[in-house]
Parts: C-alpha cells; structure tokens; sequence
C-alpha cells in the first residue's frame, strides 16, 4: 500500500554515491514516490529550474557543491520546495548549518528507510500546505476588489455585480441579510463607486439611538427647540449632502418617526425640530435590516409606504453557510490581519481545522469568524491553526440533519427531536427564508416563530424573508 497519496509526489534525490541514489529511489518507487536522482548539486539545480518537484533530498558531503550550498542555493530559487538534508550521524554542527541554510529537516546517516519516508510525507504534506496558503492568500488579494467584502462563491459575486450597476445610479437601496453578513460594507462599496465618492459617507444605527433623540439626529434642531438644545445643530441628512447616508437597522425606526422620513426622502427636504421652513439636501440613501420588513408591514410595525420607497433597489446578502469556501478565504484572510497586529506567527490552517470550519453553520455570520480567528490566534501554540485551538461549539459542532434510516434504537430520537430537527434541516435547506419554510412545513409563519422561540432560536428574518 502506498504511503502517499494517489497522485504521486515527484522526490529529487542528489547525492554523489550512485548506489546510495539507487538504493533510496527503488525503495521510495515501492512507496509510491515518483523519484528523480542526480550525483551532482550543479546537475540539481539544472533539474530544479526546470522541472517541479514535491521535495529534495541532499547528502551535505558531495564533489564540487556541497549539500549546504546547494540547500541555501534552492531555498533562495525555489523557497515552496522543502529540503531534507543528509548528515553523518552525530554530527550536531552540521545538522544546525543545515537548518540555518533553511532545511526543512534533517536526516542522519546511515538513513533507515522508514525514517526517510517518514519524513518525505511530513515534507510533502508541509509544502502541500505552503502551497495552499499561498493560493487562499493569492485568492484574498484578488477578491480584494471590493474592499473587506471577500469571496468568490457564485452568491458572492452576484453581490458584486450588483453593487457595480447600483453605484451607478443616485436610487434609494434596502440591503437586506442576516446580522454579521456585512451590510454596512456593502454601503461603503457602493458609496466607493458612485459619483459621490468624494463626498461624505455618514452611518447611523436606528435601534442604536433613543427614540425622542433621533428625529433631531436625523432633521437637525433649532436652538431651543427642547431642553439642552443649546445650539442649533444640522442633521445627518444635511451632514450627508453630496454624499450617502446609510441608515442601519431601519426595520427598529420608531413608528411615528417613520412619516417624516418618508416625507424627507420624496421632497428632498428636511424641517428641523422646532423650525418652520424646510432645508433641502442632496444625499443619496442607503438603508439595511436584518427583519423581515413585509411581515412587519402586514403586523403593522412599519410603514407599508416607507417600505416600497425604501425598497427601490433590494440587494440580498447571503448568510455565510450558504458561501462554500469562501469561509476559509475570509478565515486566512483575518488569520492573515490578526496576526499581522499581534505579531504572533500563525500562518496557516491545518486541514483538520478547515473541514471544521467548513461544517458549521456561522449563525453570527462573517463577524462570528472573525471573533474566531482573534481567539485563534490568542490562544494558538503552534504556526498552525489546530482543532483543539477552536471554540468548543465549532469543534463539537453537530448538522441538524435527521437520522431515519438508523437500526440501532440508541440512535433514534423522540417525536418532539425528530420535528426540532426537521424544521431546522428545512430552513438550512432554503437558506433561512422562514416564508419558504414555513409553506414547505405546511405552518404559518407565526407557528413557525413559536417553534424556533421554543427551541432558544430567535426568529430573526432573513433576507429571503422579504421575497413574496
């Protein structure tokens, strides 16, 4: 059986003595190694400029060009390629020049096969990992286009295109998406590319301000108009003019501020507290929320007239467990952005990690993997990311897929597990849209809520949600 995988790794041997080349190639052919040798380091490096290899393996004690030379040769040519460097038993100084000359590892003489073998996996797998990170660092830079907005899912660059064909246009947009999914980057992306990039980009968060404080932080105040208004102040759609005010969590607007806003987006004019004429701005509005406004404007928790002037434009950010890989591009790149603040050397991700990341559903969405990868990198020991340096509810992370088809009764589950199951394993399956689920599961919506309260889930809307 071989020790490697099926697509066999290319091993460079060099060394002067033919017969030692011999006798190591056909044991590692037996392996599963493809292996290329040479007696000379001149030769090597001939071989290395134009061909690619997985690993090489030098003896230090060679005619002409010793192994060292030849090691710090390639580390300087082909820094991707690891070297394993052959050294006389015992000889500690040689060993550590060697490591100097950046080896990747050491082997002493005379070299057991096993242990060679052992180490070539260890060195195929190190490279294997360089390469990878290499490319999810490659991958970050290009995503890059769009600022902090990394990814290259399908999903992802639906969001892109649309962000480049809205910047263009002065249209009031909805951003909607679950909470931590990046809505107030996607703002910034599209200020960024509209013709009023110069100008200022203000961000308030509705639910974030007292609700007798936010008419004057949006219209502005006179002097006097309430206590302690000691000064006349502008609001931020004044503050915005030439520029984009991007109003967050717009579903938690106080109903009986909802009118004035609404007057203020179609006459283009603001009246501040306490005054009697009306200032004109030129602002272009961006709004977000993360609720399920349609249901809101049935229940009568929103304007069903704020809404459709709201919603000229939807844009729809996707939940990050509906991103595929893009959860390991966005992990290398805040592993890449903590590390580079802490100073700490945690590079890269093991694979074991990966697949981890990968299975769990990132309820907080991007801002949950970015907390992550800040505990990550505080707490990790080695270079690279392990299994045991994550949190415990991603380690032991378990899908809500439900289990029918079992024999063993130790694994099948009450009546009441079997539907939390389901309901969940269906709103996976419609990405969160709770009107789709709740159709599939043949409830209402307010059933549905009930359900999810019982479960100690929030029924908090998805973006999907606002689709009739």
């Amino acid at each position: 059986m071989s020790d490697v995988s099926s697509a066999p790794s290319r091993i460079l041997i060099v060394d002067d003595d033919e017969s030692m080349c011999r006798m190591l190639a056909a044991g590692l052919d037996r392996r599963g190694y493809a292996v290329t040798w040479k007696t000379a380091a001149a030769a090597a490096l001939e071989s290395v400029a134009g061909e690619d290899f997985a690993v090489i393996l030098t003896d230090v004690h060679m005619r002409g060009m010793d192994g060292l030379e030849l090691c710090r040769r390639l580390v300087d040519s082909r820094p991707d390629v690891p070297v394993i460097v052959l050294t006389a038993f015992g000889s500690l100084d040689t060993a550590v020049a060697a490591i100097r000359a950046g080896a990747y590892d050491f082997i002493t003489k005379p070299a057991d096969l096993d242990v060679v073998a052992l180490a070539l996996a260890r060195a195929v797998k190190h490279g294997s990992l360089r390469a990878e990170v290499k490319r999810l660092r490659d991958a970050v830079a290009a995503a890059g286009h769009y600022e902090e907005l990394i990814g290259t899912s399908a999903a992802m660059q639906e969001v892109y295109e649309l962000i480049a064909r809205v910047a263009a246009t002065d249209a009031t947009v909805l951003v909607t998406g679950e909470t931590g999914t990046g809505k107030e980057m996607v703002a910034r992306a599209v200020h960024r590319r509209s013709r009023r990039r110069e100008g200022p980009f203000v961000a308030l968060n509705c639910a974030a301000v007292p609700e007798h404080l936010l008419e004057s932080e949006l219209f502005g105040h006179l002097r006097g108009a309430f206590t302690d208004a000691r000064f006349a102040r502008g609001g931020l759609l004044s503050q915005a003019d030439g520029g984009t005010l991007f109003l967050d969590e717009i579903g938690d607007m106080p109903l009986g501020l909802q009118p004035k806003l609404l007057r203020a987006l179609q006459e283009r004019s603001v009246r501040p507290v306490g005054g009697d004429t009306e200032v004109p701005f030129d602002a272009r509005v961006i709004v977000a929320t993360n609720r399920d406004l349609e249901t809101a404007v049935e229940e009568r928790r929103f304007r069903a007239d704020l809404y459709y002037r709201i919603n000229v434009i939807h844009l729809a950010l996707p939940a990050l467990r509906a991103r595929g890989s893009d959860v390991l591009l966005l992990a290398q790149h805040f592993l890449t952005r903590v590390t580079a603040r802490s100073g700490k050397q945690v590079t890269a991700l093991s694979s074991a990690a990966a697949e981890r990341l990968l299975a769990y559903s990132w309820p907080g969405n991007v801002r949950e993997l970015e907390n992550c990868m800040e505990r990550v990198v505080a707490l990790a020991r080695y270079d690279q990311v392990q299994v045991e340096d994550l949190p415990e509810k991603i380690r032991d992370y378990r899908s809500s897929h439900v289990l029918l088809a079992a024999d063993d009764p130790s694994e099948l589950a009450p009546m009441e597990e079997v539907e939390r199951r389901y309901v969940l394993r269906v709103l996976d399956a419609v990405s969160g849209n709770k009107r789709e689920a709740a159709r599939i599961l043949g409830f209402d919506r307010k059933t549905l809520y009930r359900k999810l309260e019982r479960y100690g889930l929030p029924p908090v809307a998805r973006p999907e949600d606002e689709r009739p």
